[in-house]
Formats: structure tokens, C-alpha cells, sequence
């Protein structure tokens, strides 16, 4: 990656001390404790312990930006024009079912405006980053769009969890609606 700037480096530094963790209660998914925020939604305290590691880390070195994660109540910071949005466990289903699909998600705003964003995924040891002004970038490697015109030659990915039969209807014909596009 470019150079990145000094809050891109502190966001990427707090994915990874999450992820440290996250990856120690993976292997030990079958010992957490889980409880359901609603249908389909689940909250585990490895949701809640990562949550607690990015916000330490990102409140020492940014300590009046606010805070808006997941798993606790959004916080007004010294500094109003900047606040971090926190998914600490982005993708706690699969995680909770032991599939390795599942990333840390970081990203700062400012005066409304997303700035900056970190996806990590630990499995693949995946850093994705995108910065206002600077780009995105996989790791080391510059990412581009896709020359692509038509939605035909694209590729399209979703996941559904399972809420009941009542909410499959309109998820599938959100997706209908996509497909009548092509």
C-alpha cells in the first residue's frame, strides 16, 4: 500500500490486535457463550472482547474522536466533526458455525462523510484499506474497478441468513429484482 496516513495506521494496528483474539476464540467456538440479539443475530463475547480491544486501541491514540460500535452505545467525542464505526465481528454467524468467512471492520468519519475504512480478514491475512484521496488497496496491491458495463458479466454474492419464513420472501425478491435487471 501507499503511504497510509497516521489514522489509517492506527485503525489497521486495532484489526489486528482484534483479529489476535478472534482467531484464539475461533479455534474455540464450540466453548463461547452466545445470546441472540434477534432472529438470526447472534452476539457472542468474542464479538464483545474485540469490540473492547479496537476501542482501547483506537481511543489511546485518537482519545476525543466519538465511537459508534456494534456491540455498545454510540459515545460523543471531544471533537464532533469525527467519530469511529466499529463492526467488530463482521459476520458472527459463520463465525459461530466455524466457517472462516468472517472480517474485523473499521472506519472513520468525518463531518458525516466515511473517510477511511479497514476490512480485515484474518483466515486469508487479508487487509483491505481505502482512504479518501489515496485509493484502495488489498494488502500491498492497488485495487481497481472492474472495466465491466453489464451487470450480465459481473458476478453477484449475497449472504441470507436465516430470520424465518417470513423474511426469506422479500430478501428473495430483492434479489428477483436484481436478476430482472440483467
Amino acid at each position: 500500500m501507499s503511504q497510509a496516513s497516521a489514522n489509517v495506521n492506527v485503525m489497521i494496528k486495532a484489526a489486528r490486535k482484534a483479529a489476535r483474539s478472534l482467531v484464539r476464540d475461533f479455534g474455540e467456538v464450540e466453548q463461547l457463550q452466545v445470546s441472540s440479539k434477534g432472529p438470526g443475530d447472534f452476539v457472542s463475547k468474542a464479538d464483545i472482547r474485540a469490540e473492547q480491544l479496537i476501542r482501547e486501541e483506537l481511543t489511546e491514540a485518537r482519545p476525543n474522536y466519538g465511537w459508534l460500535g456494534e456491540e455498545s452505545k454510540e459515545v460523543k467525542g471531544a471533537d464532533p466533526t469525527r467519530r469511529w464505526i466499529v463492526d467488530p465481528l463482521d459476520g458472527t454467524t459463520n463465525f459461530l458455525h466455524g466457517l472462516p468467512h468472517w472480517s474485523i471492520s473499521i472506519a472513520l468519519e468525518h463531518k458525516g462523510e466515511v473517510v477511511a475504512g479497514v476490512i480485515y480478514d484474518p483466515a486469508k491475512d487479508e487487509m483491505f484499506v481505502a482512504e479518501k484521496g489515496g485509493g484502495a488497496w488489498l494488502n500491498d496491491r492497488r485495487l481497481r474497478v472492474s472495466g465491466r458495463r453489464e451487470l450480465i458479466e459481473t458476478i453477484f454474492a449475497t449472504g441470507i441468513p436465516f430470520a424465518g419464513n417470513k423474511a426469506l420472501g422479500p430478501t428473495l425478491r430483492e434479489i428477483a429484482a436484481v436478476a430482472s435487471v440483467t
